[in-house]
């Protein structure tokens, strides 16, 4: 993902496509943070005095693993010396984007 525990927010919204991050980003106050590598893009910045970040997972379930184990790794693992931290840092996660569902009682255009 190419960041560092600092650039990210204990909230975070992501989104599939890497263009949206600029989209949901136009809303934020002030943007201390643009970093990218491949099709993850990151944005940390400031909403109403809040801090948040907002990050791209590109396409499939595979890609959200990655980054949802990432972002985990980032806040709950001491990189000096590669242990988990005794305190561990809860992030709130938030989707914004589209999804599928072939449950029958979930019908189409349901906000969940």
């Amino acid at each position: 993902l190419n960041l560092l525990p600092k650039d990210i927010a204990t909230t975070i919204i992501t989104v599939g496509d890497p263009d949206r991050v600029n989209q949901v980003s136009s809303y934020f106050d002030t943007i201390e943070v643009k970093k990218g590598k491949r099709e993850f893009i990151t944005h940390t910045g400031t909403k109403n005095g809040k801090r948040l970040s907002v990050i791209s997972t590109g396409i499939g379930t595979d890609n959200i693993d990655i980054v949802l184990n990432e972002l985990d790794a980032l806040v709950n693992i001491d990189f000096d010396t590669r242990t988990i931290k005794r305190t561990h840092t809860q992030l709130n996660i938030v989707r914004i984007g589209t999804s599928g569902s072939i449950q029958p009682h979930i019908p189409v255009d349901s906000f969940l």
